[in-house]
């Protein structure tokens, strides 16, 4: 199983968009977009494990804050690795 985290910045942190995606044997299965707002599943497997992480309201809570802690914590880091290398 594999874990893939996105962070995709527009006008700088002004608009910050998350996706987080979920493998299992080199296919998605599932991911988190932040613009949904909610886990969505890509296979049978995926759909039901998006139900479940759907239905857990901590666990999309800790999804949706995952913007400021993971995306917007980190863009002053990144940033010099992301802009100038154009």
């Amino acid at each position: 199983r594999m874990f893939k985290s996105e962070c995709h910045f527009i006008n700088g942190t002004e608009k910050v968009r998350l996706v987080d995606r979920g493998f299992y044997n080199r296919e998605e299965i599932a991911r988190y977009d932040s613009d949904v707002g909610r886990y969505v599943g890509l296979t049978p497997f995926g759909e039901k494990e998006a139900r479940n992480l759907n239905s857990n309201p901590a666990i999309l809570e800790d999804a949706r804050n995952a913007v400021d802690t993971y995306c917007r914590h980190n863009y002053e880091v990144s940033t010099p690795f992301l802009v100038e290398r154009r």
